[in-house]
């Protein structure tokens, strides 16, 4: 029962904290804060140490995965669901995120939600967000999986509309939760593709949808035909199309930029150590399935890069910190995609590890920032914070740094793996792209810094009255990301720089996984490693030059450049397109005539109403019966045995 408890205790946190605020709700108490820190971050941090030990083995070599059956779930004829856990190097070094980075962020969150009525209900919240997240990463089989995958969304929902008196925060969490059950749908469609081709020759005992039997039986998956596809593709497809969903890629990516109304630690917490992971791990799981289906992974790579571009592109122009972070999320976990569209899973994955230290730093930081300043998330209204917040200043340029791809910080390595992949592998135009993302990134992070921490002041003086470091949690959970941020990327030390590249070899996912490179590939990957770098300086140069003495030279030009700047502004009309074409149309139809008879008359009325009033008549018979009167009891049982004596004798 190990395992088992990396994810109950933060469920048992979920509990208590989620019972201690609705009892001070009911009883109009203040709530205790330090019994909700020490069980809302005492237990991660417990569950972090449990994963530590129970990881140690694997990360020094261990092959065997760790299992645990936890109870039998499902049984309906010959079709068997256990809920069961498995442990092994992809997800000890995913659990180890979620609660090392999850623990930080709770630990941070004291600092920031200290003032918030809804503390408890808070910490409750992000409690079941790890809870979630932990039994997707560690389920067996692709339902319970399902079960975590839907645990996230839900949590996601509770608590990016956290602060749900305010409408738009409460429409942007119901935004994200109905965003997310379209891609849903695509992965639950999957599962039941897998049950139709499986269960027929399912044996005895066995679960078929186990990730070690789907693997097993890939014999009876690949030679099927459904239409004029092979299976593989249509169940790849589905599965992407549900990983879409939840990691945010075009064209399901709207969701996550509104995401950034929750508490900024909230964001923290889904862009980096959970959901939007929740799509590339899923196929970094299933990466024999998505190898015997190239034709899905050429749309995984042409979906990866172009959102990667995309969401660069408008994060130039956004001028709400927490919205450039928003943009850069989908823009990263782009790369990943691309990395698994091209079969470098192992790089993708190493990537997700990466992304989870620096964005979790760059969010945190942000949050910092917009302590600091009273809640003022406008990047034009601030400008020389770097003496102020001199701790926060640094650890976000460090993240800033890294995620611009500049050497020898984390993300230089796991990005350049995946570019080099990409083009070692054909993928010539989408290696481009990859590389103008790569500007892009390098750029509109440098500006966020520039018009942020240096140059002249544009706080107000109300603000300025207010300015101030975060307390020490909050600065902590800053410091050790960054220095995360910074070295991480030695792991994936690639072999061309005198490294072993061992998070490939560790992980060692997909067929490819330990193809051997040339002398002339190896000199090919120096000559692209120094093109990007080349790439992100000059990008980092020309926002020096642009920004670092305010907005007033940027505006001009912006104002030159009107059409296209209003494009990008506007983040090319995505949200308009799709509220003409879909919100307003489903709107209307909702309000027409035809649904107002079907749903209201006959649906509510006839079925709902009526079913209730027949029940409620039936409730009225038999309360009659059952009046308390004893004398009226006897002579109900004698009349019944009357008539059962009646009809044994006629019969």
């Amino acid at each position: 029962m190990t395992l088992a408890w990396i994810i109950l205790l933060p469920l048992l946190g979920a509990i208590i904290n989620g019972y201690h605020a609705m009892s001070c709700t009911l009883r109009k108490q203040k709530v205790i804060t330090g019994m909700v820190n020490f069980v809302g971050v005492g237990l991660p941090f417990i569950a972090f140490l449990i994963a530590l030990s129970q990881g140690i083995p694997f990360i020094l070599g261990a092959e065997e995965p760790l299992r645990e059956t936890l109870f039998s779930w499902i049984t309906v004829g010959n079709l068997h669901i256990e809920a069961g856990l498995c442990l092994d190097r992809l997800s000890t070094l995913m659990i180890l995120i979620i609660t090392g980075v999850g623990t930080l962020i709770h630990l941070y969150s004291i600092g920031y939600m200290k003032c918030d009525p809804g503390y408890a209900k808070y910490f409750a919240y992000l409690n079941l967000f790890l809870t979630s997240m932990l039994i997707l990463v560690l389920a067996d089989n692709l339902v319970l999986m399902f079960l975590g995958w839907e645990g996230v969304g839900l949590c996601s929902y509770l608590l990016i509309g956290f602060w749900f008196e305010d409408k738009a925060k409460a429409q942007a969490g119901k935004k994200a939760f109905i965003v997310n059950r379209i891609g849903d749908v695509g992965f639950l469609l999957a599962i039941f593709g897998l049950g139709v081709l499986l269960l027929p020759g399912i044996s005895e005992g066995a679960s078929i949808f186990n990730f070690e039997y789907i693997e097993s039986k890939m014999s009876l998956i690949a030679p099927s035909t459904i239409f004029w596809m092979s299976s593989p593709i249509i169940l790849t497809l589905l599965l992407f199309v549900g990983a879409t969903g939840k990691s945010a890629q075009i064209p399901l990516y709207v969701w996550l930029p509104d995401a950034m109304a929750g508490p900024t630690p909230v964001s923290a917490l889904i862009h980096a150590a959970t959901m939007v992971t929740a799509g590339v791990y899923m196929i970094a799981r299933l990466d024999f399935l998505f190898d015997a289906a190239p034709a899905t992974l050429n749309v995984i790579a042409i979906i990866g890069a172009s959102t990667a571009l995309f969401a660069s592109l408008i994060a130039i122009v956004q001028n709400d910190i927490k919205k450039v972070l928003a943009y850069s999320t989908v823009s990263q976990l782009g790369y990943m995609f691309l990395a698994m569209g091209v079969g470098a899973y192992a790089y993708g994955v190493f990537h997700l590890m990466t992304h989870a230290f620096f964005k979790a730093c760059l969010f945190l930081g942000s949050g910092s920032v917009i302590h600091a300043m009273s809640g003022e998330q406008d990047i034009r209204k601030m400008g020389g914070l770097k003496k102020a917040l001199p701790i926060t200043s640094m650890t976000f340029l460090i993240a800033t740094i890294t995620i611009a791809g500049l050497p020898p910080f984390a993300a230089f390595f796991s990005k350049d793996h995946i570019l080099w992949k990409t083009y070692s592998h054909g993928h010539t135009v989408l290696w481009v792209m990859g590389l103008l993302a790569a500007f892009g990134t390098a750029f509109y992070m440098f500006r966020l810094y520039f018009l942020t921490f240096t140059g002249k002041s544009r706080v107000s003086e109300e603000a300025k009255a207010h300015l101030h470091e975060s307390p020490f949690n909050m600065t902590f959970a800053l410091v050790v990301l960054a220095v995360l941020s910074a070295v991480a990327g030695f792991l994936g030390l690639p072999e061309v720089l005198g490294g072993h590249d061992w998070i490939k070899h560790w992980l060692n996912l997909g067929a490819g996984s330990a193809k051997a490179h040339s002398a002339h590939d190896h000199a090919m990957e120096l000559i692209l490693m120094g093109v990007s770098v080349a790439v992100a300086a000059c990008a980092i140069l020309l926002a020096f030059l642009l920004y670092r003495n305010g907005l007033e030279g940027p505006e001009r030009r912006a104002r030159a450049m009107q059409p296209i700047h209003n494009l990008l502004t506007n983040k090319f009309y995505v949200d308009e397109i799709y509220d003409a074409i879909i919100v307003r149309p489903i709107r209307s139809l909702s309000q027409s005539v035809f649904f107002r008879v079907v749903d209201q008359k006959l649906i509510n009325e006839v079925f709902v109403n009526g079913s209730g009033k027949v029940l409620s008549w039936l409730g009225s018979c038999v309360s009659r019966i059952q009046n308390g009167f004893v004398n009226r009891y006897a002579f109900y049982f004698l009349l019944a045995v009357s008539v059962f004596l009646g009809i044994w004798v006629i019969n």
